[in-house]
C-alpha cells in the first residue's frame, strides 16, 4: 500500500498494490473512515472525504474530491470520477462508470455495469455547468447493464430494469424499463414472481 496525504480510519484494512491520497498534487487530505476495507489495485485519489464502512472490491479507481458517506460500496473495476456526492448505505457493484458532479442519494443500488453519463454535447466547452444535472434518489434501484442519460433524475424508490436507457426523469415509486424507459408500472402493483413476498420491496420500511 502506497499512502500520500492520507488519513485512514480505525480497524481498517488496507490489502495489498493499493493507492490512497496520490493526485493532484495540491489536493486536500483524502480521509476514510473507521473499519473501511480497501482491496487490492484500488486507487484513490487526493480530497475524498469518505466515512466509515466504506468498500472497495479489486481494482477500483475513485478520483478527487469527492463526498462520500457511511457503509458505501464501490464494486471491482468500477470507476467514480471527481466531485461526485454520495449518501449513506449506497452499493455500487463492479464494472460501473459514474462521471463527475452526480449525486446520489442515501439506500441507492446500482447493478453492475451501469454507465451514467452527464453531458449533451461532449466536448462542450461549459461542460462543468451543463454536466451538475444527474440525481439518483433516495431508495432508487438501478438494474445491470443500464445507461443513464444526462439531465436525468431518477425518483425516490424507483426501480429501473436491467438493459434500459434512461433519457427523461423517472417519477418517485415507480418501475421502469425499455429503451428508451418507460413507466410500466407503480410500486405496489408488482409482484414477486417466484413467491417469496407478496409485493416486491416490502421488506423495506
Amino acid at each position: 500500500m502506497s499512502k500520500h496525504n492520507a488519513i485512514i480510519g480505525k480497524e481498517s484494512t488496507v490489502q495489498d498494490f493499493v493507492e490512497i491520497g496520490l493526485y493532484p498534487d495540491n489536493a486536500e487530505k483524502t480521509s476514510i473512515g473507521d473499519k473501511s476495507v480497501i482491496r487490492s489495485h484500488s486507487v484513490i485519489y487526493g480530497g475524498n472525504k469518505i466515512g466509515n464502512r466504506f468498500q472497495t472490491g479489486h481494482g477500483a479507481l475513485v478520483r478527487e474530491n469527492n463526498v462520500i458517506g457511511n457503509n458505501v460500496s464501490i464494486g471491482s473495476h468500477s470507476v467514480v470520477e471527481r466531485e461526485n456526492n454520495i449518501g449513506n448505505n449506497v452499493r455500487i457493484h463492479s464494472n460501473c462508470f459514474v462521471p463527475e458532479f452526480v449525486i446520489i442519494e442515501d439506500n441507492v443500488w446500482i447493478g453492475p455495469s451501469t454507465t451514467i453519463l452527464n453531458v449533451l454535447h461532449p466536448p462542450c466547452p461549459r461542460f462543468e455547468d451543463c454536466a451538475k444535472s444527474v440525481r439518483l434518489c433516495k431508495g432508487s434501484k438501478i438494474g445491470g447493464n443500464v445507461t443513464i442519460g444526462p439531465r436525468v433524475t431518477i425518483g425516490e424508490n424507483s426501480l429501473i430494469g436491467m438493459g434500459s436507457v434512461v433519457t427523461k426523469d423517472i417519477p418517485a415509486n415507480v418501475l421502469a424499463y425499455g429503451n428508451p424507459a418507460k413507466v410500466i408500472c407503480r410500486l405496489d402493483e408488482m409482484t414477486c414472481k417466484v413467491g417469496y413476498f407478496e409485493v416486491p420491496y416490502e421488506w423495506i420500511e
